[in-house]
């Protein structure tokens, strides 16, 4: 049996478990309770009358990414209805907030045939069009042996994952092989998706670098405006286990010669706020935890911005930002917003989610790479007594990002006539 079937053959054996499973992660605050039958492939909405196209982003970066992209799809075919999949409770929250009208969001049923089937059997899209790298196989397999027509748009395969898939090449080949339309990121993108057996594969560019500034919260920048005044300060974003402790050890080396430092971190996953909390106090600093309406004072140490869709106010604000993810292997996050917003870039080593995009910030000197609390402590140390180190950073980054956009027009000019073709529909604007 092929390794494709032995994967398609376990799901369906093991789906039994996966409500168990589903309700441990409910208990860690990573599934809706509420929602939790949308994960199972039971509705949780009726589907709208006429056309509509299914569009999946995975989690947070993923669905920000999209969000113009959907209101220039909405704004060319006023008929369409879009049905917006993702599969964190985070994500689904700010989806909440951000979808206009015809933009409907629901959990991603789990990859198991049951699930997917019910979900496909209620919504029955005229297209689905993935992001990024969601190759669940019983998901594409069923979608494809629908004869629904498939697009992975704002692709990436970085190169651990083609290592792995090519351990399944031939399931790799039917997976990537059942994409009618593949527009990837980058050359490298396309070159490693085409090798695995993807075709029409096209480089565009990344979504991530034409998504519309984060909003900046009018109560949040009034307190940030309160509390900042006189004091120096930089924010350690979207972090991740593991980085929390060394920005904690970084602003602890950095106090010593920074009389007054106020450290912000904001987290990924904003509900590992009171966990984060515990540890910082364990080391003896003054946390003040916004989720809990702490107040911040002359002897805080760390402001712990465990809240959601805050993030733009803190790049507008703060001029020195370290992108989380990149000090752990999580893969990094996108640069793009802080520098378009006036920051100077910090980054950890590992950063194969935007590999390209760093490269691009590393030759423009648009960024600096460190790789423990020392070398963070000197790069921000650096950046707050030299003006104009910080202000050549600053205008470096903000050119280096401005020069790799065009990625949202070179995706809508192959994807409209795709969802045309696919719905039968013709375009009534193109704006």
């Amino acid at each position: 049996m092929s390794g494709l079937g032995i994967y398609l053959g376990l799901t369906r054996l093991l789906a039994p478990l996966i409500p168990a499973y589903l309700r441990r992660r409910m208990k860690r605050g990573k599934e809706d309770p509420v929602r939790m039958g949308e994960r199972l492939g039971t509705p949780g909405l009726a589907r709208p009358a006429g056309h509509l196209v299914w569009l999946h982003a995975a989690s947070v970066g993923e669905s920000l990414s999209i969000l113009t992209l959907i209101d220039r799809i909405l704004a060319a075919r006023p008929d369409l209805t879009l049905l917006v999949t993702s599969g964190t409770v985070t994500s689904a929250q700010l989806l909440g907030k951000r979808l206009p009208e015809r933009a409907l969001h629901q959990f991603v049923p789990v990859d198991t045939p049951n699930a997917v089937s019910g979900f496909l059997d209620h919504w029955r899209p005229d297209a689905a069009v993935l992001v990024e790298s969601e190759l669940w196989p019983n998901l594409i397999t069923i979608t494809r042996d629908r004869n629904i027509p498939m697009a992975l748009i704002n692709a990436r395969m970085s190169a651990s994952s083609e290592r792995g898939w090519s351990w399944w090449s031939n399931a790799a080949r039917t997976i990537t092989g059942s994409f009618d339309l593949v527009l990837a990121q980058d050359e490298t993108a396309a070159a490693r998706l085409q090798r695995l057996g993807a075709t029409g594969t096209k480089a565009v560019g990344n979504l991530k670098v034409d998504a519309a500034p984060p909003p900046a919260p009018d109560g949040l920048m009034g307190d940030l405006t309160r509390f900042l005044a006189g004091r120096a300060a930089w924010v350690a974003a979207s972090t991740h286990s593991g980085e929390e402790r060394i920005i904690a050890d970084t602003h602890q080396l950095l106090k010593k010669a920074v009389p007054g430092l106020l450290t912000v971190i904001v987290p990924r996953h904003p509900e590992r706020g009171a966990e984060i909390a515990r540890m910082l106090r364990d080391m003896n600093l003054d946390v003040a935890q916004r989720s809990t309406g702490d107040r911040v004072t002359g002897r805080t140490d760390i402001y712990l911005a465990d809240t959601l869709g805050e993030l733009g106010g803190f790049f507008r604000i703060l001029t020195i930002v370290f992108m989380g993810g990149s000090l752990v292997r999580v893969g990094g996050h996108n640069p793009i917003e802080p520098a378009l917003l006036g920051a100077a870039i910090l980054t950890g080593p590992h950063v194969h989610n935007f590999e390209d995009i760093y490269r691009a910030f590393a030759a423009g000197k648009a960024s600096e790479t460190v790789t423990d609390a020392p070398s963070l402590a000197a790069a921000i140390g650096r950046l707050m007594s030299d003006g104009v180190l910080a202000g050549a950073r600053v205008t470096a980054a903000a050119e280096t990002a401005g020069s790799l956009t065009g990625a949202l027009e070179a995706t809508l000019a192959d994807l409209l006539p795709f969802i045309d073709v696919a719905t039968g529909g013709t375009p009534d604007a193109r704006t």
